[in-house]
């Protein structure tokens, strides 16, 4: 049997990591398997449609690696593949239901599905609408929402990740199949299009575990064959106390990738959010994953959220696009990441620059930070040198007077490389008599002024010998 799965996302805003998760698995089982992914838009809740937002489920998929075989933009057997095309499919299913006696127009307005709601609150009893089902219904037509006509059963049915579940009759209800704008409901509409699709592995989060029982129902009203189940559990908080949320911090992808978190990265991190292959491996391109990949290796308790691993991964990903796939790969990466400084500087001068920081980058956007003193000269702080840990106890004549030593050092050589510079620099700590913390932070911060920069030799190798002298007189005449 050919394996298909779907990704079914609603657009009605950003995408978020969750449901970048809930996609990431059905692609690597299908391509696995050698079989399918559908992508599917579910946009019949009109009322939170956000215009845009389909194109922002289709950049972040491309953006991710994730490439669907039918859907919007490459078609497919089985379109349409926005739900809101779709409805005549849904109303037609819907006659089925009808005709069985097993869906009823419902007329009854919301003030007194309310009105049931509040009396079983007093009571204390829990609300099923099948208790209050209206007894003289009329044809049902668009304008009248419609309902399913449960029939309390007991279900028992088996989740590839969860295992044996089982669902007495009292979770049974009347829900709704399509709303009174026509439109139908997730509940209907889901299992309509998997069927029509040719879904066999269905795969959705741990919040669809309850309304289960329902989804078993209509499955059997119309008599068709369901796919088999599989759960993902939930991505909680860091601190494992509750589903993550957009109160907790929770950021979009579009804000994790502007943030200068690569795409490698974020497939990486997202998979083994939940999953691992039984091995201490961390690290895995998307070839791995998907070789690698199994449902039965999908863990059913939640997954805490760890923004500090993600940003881990995403370093050693920068670095190991870096080694193994060379500068040029990395700095394709980085075009939009540059501090406003560089503009008009060349790839060239970039390449060179990006080729000393990149071990040292947690995301892309570091650069804007840690590269700025590369293009523009920084402005002078003198406190920053008289309260370093290592500068302190010095005069300010003895900081001029090793200044000033160094450049003289530095002005007299033939060569500017790393090597030449870092035998330079070792020749200073003897001429000087200084510890190399000492000499090397004055002249780190005299030409940086920065919190952080490369090794000295490399980070003066690239600025050069005219901007390197330039930049040590000036805080020498600064003093």
């Amino acid at each position: 049997m050919e394996i298909i799965t779907r990704f079914a996302p609603s657009p009605t805003g950003y995408i978020h990591i969750g449901n970048v998760r809930s996609a990431i698995y059905p692609y690597l089982l299908a391509r696995q398997s050698g079989g399918k992914m559908i992508l599917r838009i579910e946009d019949t809740d009109r009322a939170r449609y956000v215009e845009g937002a389909t194109e922002l489920i289709e950049d972040t998929l491309e953006w991710l690696g994730i490439n669907w075989d039918e859907g919007p933009i490459v078609g497919g057997s089985h379109g349409p593949y926005f739900q809101s095309e779709r409805m005549e499919i849904y109303h037609q299913w819907a006659r089925k239901l009808i005709e069985q006696g097993r869906a009823y127009a419902d007329p009854t307005p919301p003030e007194k599905i309310e009105e049931y709601r509040k009396e079983c609150n007093d009571k204390k009893t829990p609300f099923l609408y099948r208790n209050f089902r209206p007894t003289d219904t009329p044809e049902w037509q668009p304008g009248i929402p419609l309902r399913f006509k449960a029939e309390p059963k007991e279900y028992n049915w088996h989740d590839e990740v969860m295992g044996d579940l089982h669902a007495g009759p009292e979770v049974l209800d009347d829900i709704i199949l399509i709303k009174k704008d026509g439109y139908p409901t997730y509940n209907f509409a889901h299992i309509v299009d998997d069927y029509e699709m040719g879904v066999t592995h269905l795969m959705r989060g741990a919040e669809y575990l309850s309304s289960t029982p329902n989804y078993l129902a209509i499955y059997e009203a119309l008599s068709i064959e369901r796919p088999k189940i599989i759960t993902l559990p939930h991505i909680l908080r860091s601190d494992g106390r509750k589903k993550l949320g957009k109160r907790d911090g929770a950021k979009s992808v579009t804000e994790y990738r502007e943030d200068g978190i690569l795409a490698e990265a974020m497939m990486n991190y997202l998979a083994c959010l939940g999953w691992n292959d039984g091995t201490e491996q961390e690290i895995y391109t998307k070839d791995e994953l998907i070789k690698h990949f199994s449902v039965d290796r999908i863990q059913s308790s939640g997954a805490r959220y760890d923004e500090v691993k993600l940003l881990w991964l995403n370093g050693q990903w920068i670095r190991k696009i870096f080694t193994e796939q060379g500068a040029e790969a990395l700095y394709a990466h980085t075009q939009d990441f540059w501090p406003a400084s560089a503009k008009g500087s060349s790839d060239e001068d970039k390449l060179k620059v990006l080729s000393i920081i990149y071990d040292r980058l947690k995301t892309l956007s570091d650069l804007r930070e840690m590269t700025d003193y590369f293009f523009k000269d920084p402005a002078i702080d003198l406190e920053l040198l008289k309260n370093n840990k290592f500068l302190k106890k010095l005069s300010e004549a003895e900081l001029e007077s090793l200044l000033k030593t160094s450049i003289m050092k530095l002005d007299n050589l033939e060569s500017w490389d790393a090597d030449t510079l870092q035998n330079a620099l070792n020749e200073l700590l003897a001429e000087t008599d200084k510890k190399p913390a000492e000499l090397f932070s004055l002249i780190r911060i005299a030409i940086s002024f920065a919190p952080f920069s490369p090794a000295l030799n490399l980070t003066m190798e690239v600025l050069g010998k005219e901007t390197t002298l330039a930049r040590l007189n000036a805080v020498a005449r600064a003093i």
